[in-house]
């Protein structure tokens, strides 16, 4: 059975880094993988996604409306955005973390502030991670998305040394030791 996770942001919060570290993941972990990402206008604070889908065999890295098995929002509203891409009894897990829009803070529109309800409406779990705060425990609050990934590892049956094998294999040794930390603090959740 294939999983298809989709992870979500705002350009510099890490995403590309945290699905690259779990597809690798997946794949020492013996699974098929695909991988896709859109980052449009990223540089400039826009909206970033990566699919990761693994399983026995996995044909396209395209997650389609209702098929996402978790997404994992490193923003409110981008976990609102992507809410058509959640299947039926899906799990959120969600940065508590609200980054608004250039349209937000130009005054034109108002950041919603109903996007947990909403969301509990088609998920079945919805996690907040306070990942800046758990973040900075960990000694370096630009872990965020390392954080969050062990949130995520917690709905996922990888061994947690796959994913430090891939820390060590995508990040510089000197950062090591405070990712895992984040890591597991994410874990923990």
């Amino acid at each position: 059975m294939t999983k298809s996770i989709l992870i979500c942001g705002v350009g510099g919060q890490g995403i590309l880094l945290a699905s690259d570290i779990l597809a690798l993941t997946a794949l020492k972990s013996g699974f098929d993988v695909k991988k896709s990402e859109v980052h449009g206008m990223a540089q400039r604070g826009g909206a970033v996604t990566s699919a990761v889908r693994f399983g026995a065999k996995v044909y396209s890295p395209l997650i389609s409306e209702n098929e996402a098995d978790i997404i994992l929002a490193f923003e409110k509203l981008e976990a609102l955005r992507t809410i058509k891409h959640l299947k039926q009894g899906g799990i959120y897990i969600i940065n508590n973390y609200e980054l608004p829009p250039l349209c937000v803070s130009a005054g034109e529109i108002e950041y919603p502030t109903n996007i947990i309800p909403q969301l509990k409406k088609v998920a079945k779990e919805v996690i907040l991670v306070d990942g800046l705060s758990l973040a900075r425990q960990a000694g370096n609050p630009r872990t965020v998305n390392i954080v969050l990934l062990g949130a995520l590892a917690q709905k996922l049956n990888f061994p947690k040394e796959k994913y430090f094998q891939v820390i060590e294999q995508r990040l510089p040794e000197k950062t090591w030791k405070v990712n895992k930390k984040a890591f597991l603090l994410g874990f923990s959740i």
